[in-house]
C-alpha cells in the first residue's frame, strides 16, 4: 500500500479531487498554505494499492499539470 501526497493550487483542486473520486480513489482535502508568495494550496492524500500509482499520477498530471506528488510506503496502518 502507498500514500500519495498529491499538492496543487486551489483553482485545480476541485477538478483533482472530482477526477480521482470518478476513478474510485478516496480522497482527503486538507486547504494548505506554503511557499515564497503564501499562495493557498490544497493537499490531497490517497491510499492507493502499489498497482495503483501510476493510475493516479497520470490522472493528475492530465487534470493539473504541475502538482506535486509524493508517493510513500505505508509499512503498518491500523483502523482504530
Amino acid at each position: 500500500m502507498k500514500l500519495i501526497v498529491f499538492v496543487t493550487n486551489d483553482g485545480d483542486a476541485d477538478a483533482s479531487v472530482d477526477a480521482l473520486v470518478e476513478q474510485g480513489f478516496r480522497v482527503t482535502r486538507l486547504a494548505t498554505t506554503g511557499g515564497f508568495l503564501r499562495r493557498g494550496n490544497t493537499t490531497l492524500l490517497v491510499g492507493v494499492e502499489d498497482s495503483q500509482v501510476e493510475q493516479a499520477h497520470a490522472l493528475l498530471k492530465q487534470v493539473a499539470p504541475g502538482t506535486l506528488a509524493i508517493t510513500m510506503d505505508l509499512d503498518r496502518y491500523e483502523r482504530l
